[in-house]
């Protein structure tokens, strides 16, 4: 039945074989063992499609409710309910999941002993179901109604450039100057467009402009920033190395883009594994912190002594 559900889920016998860490002949053999056991055809398939028959597509919901059940009923009998193992799969930004959420991922396994992670780096939404998602940590708003969201977090956003950028031209004091400079795009979370809001007044200032490089990497964004190709707007945390090193400038630092908010996202489900539990309780709290330290707030809230 779990063979099936991923089928299904996945749409194909090699999505769920890749899935399930199996080999497409033993995805088919459990496929043709389950409708032999039941006495029902629950698949039609052919070389170029698959769906389910009226008897499958009754099979998959109840195995749904099964399934979740058995895993109640099994976790209680082993008394194993709240101690958390198995393997989580998650997604996770190319950059965060990369530098910034190593730190909170390295805790939770070493806490939790028997949890193994895959951890996936996309700089898209998940697709849950297909992809066999547990929780993504996810950065910009969510849309889909048909997720659990919950933010942690929000990300703050600066103004940098090189400063060959600026050779001949004075520092700039207020958005308005920004606009006559070459500018890059991160497209993920603006293209032509970007709007400055002043720290003290909340006076909102929006700026137009033609990008010479336009991508959807963060780490591309900071390093084609750094060669001098242009202005950018880009999460500080990932920032603070090169402006302290003199390689980027924090132009017109009253002014700020707003904050991207961060999110922890998983999709409904009657039964959450302990380990899915787990990592979204320590996510919550550590992921605010790692944040925080990174952009260099964590150090103006510790007490001088």
């Amino acid at each position: 039945m779990q063979t099936f559900l991923r089928i299904v889920d996945s749409g194909s016998l090699s999505s769920a074989a890749a899935q399930l860490g199996t080999t497409q002949p033993t995805v088919s053999r459990r496929l043709q063992a389950l409708e032999r056991s039941l006495g029902l055809r629950l698949l039609q398939r052919s070389t170029h499609a698959m769906k389910l028959t009226e008897d499958g597509a009754r099979c998959y919901e109840r195995a749904k409710e099964l399934l979740a059940s058995w895993d109640l009923f099994e976790a209680d009998l082993r008394g194993a309910g709240d101690e958390p193992e198995g393997t989580l799969r998650v997604v996770v930004p190319h950059a965060f999941g990369q530098q910034l959420l190593v730190g909170p991922l390295t805790e939770f396994l070493n806490r939790h002993a028997r949890v193994s992670v895959e951890w996936l780096l996309y700089d898209r939404m998940a697709d849950f179901i297909a992809d066999g998602i547990d929780c993504a940590i996810h950065v910009g708003e969510v849309h889909d109604p048909g997720v659990v969201a919950i933010r942690v977090a929000s990300v703050p956003r600066i103004v940098v450039a090189a400063p060959s950028v600026l050779t001949g031209v004075p520092m700039p004091a207020h958005p308005d100057e920004l606009a006559r400079l070459p500018w890059l795009s991160l497209r993920t979370f603006y293209r032509n467009e970007v709007s400055l809001t002043h720290v003290a007044t909340g006076e909102v200032q929006p700026i137009s402009f033609h990008p010479r490089l336009s991508t959807d990497s963060l780490y591309a964004i900071r390093s084609a920033a750094v060669n001098g190709l242009g202005i950018c707007v880009a999460s500080s945390w990932v920032l603070q190395e090169d402006i302290l090193r003199g390689r980027l400038l924090h132009l017109v630092p009253s002014w700020q883009a707003a904050p991207l908010p961060m999110y922890l996202v998983y999709p409904y489900a009657r039964f959450y594994p302990a380990r899915l539990r787990a990592f979204v309780a320590l996510m919550r709290e550590m992921i605010p912190a790692a944040l925080a330290v990174a952009t260099g707030e964590g150090d103006k809230k510790k007490p001088s002594r």
